[in-house]
């Protein structure tokens, strides 16, 4: 699942709206729909993203969260390090190798050092 899928489902589920009749309403499929919520598709496009804001029905920084979401939700990115030292190069390939088997206290983990930029 991707960041921006679990906000949409999570979205969705709060208003007790099915894939379904979301999907119909977006003029999507219901199982395009499934993969985008599961992370098996790409991010979606800017015109998708800004459908789903109106379906909601949000504004402001909810829009905004969901927007950087998207950004952020590649489920299969390639990470240039072209430049880099070798150590950015042997975190990129690691991370690679090892990611599936870490538990979701080690992700967390990560992501807190990745997100503190200081």
């Amino acid at each position: 699942m991707t960041p921006f899928g679990e906000k949409v489902r999570e979205l969705r589920k709060a208003r007790a709206i099915s894939q379904k009749e979301m999907a119909a309403k977006l003029a999507i499929s219901p199982a395009y729909l499934s993969a985008l919520e599961h992370g098996h598709r790409g991010r979606p496009s800017w015109a998708l993203i800004q459908q789903i804001i109106s379906f909601f029905n949000i504004i402001w920084d909810e829009a905004e969260e969901l927007e950087n979401l998207a950004r952020i939700s590649h489920p299969r990115m390639v990470v240039d390090t072209s430049g880099l030292s070798s150590g950015a190069t042997e975190l990129v390939n690691l991370l690679n190798l090892n990611i599936r088997d870490f538990d979701q206290q080690k992700i967390n983990r990560i992501l807190d050092i990745v997100k503190d930029k200081n």
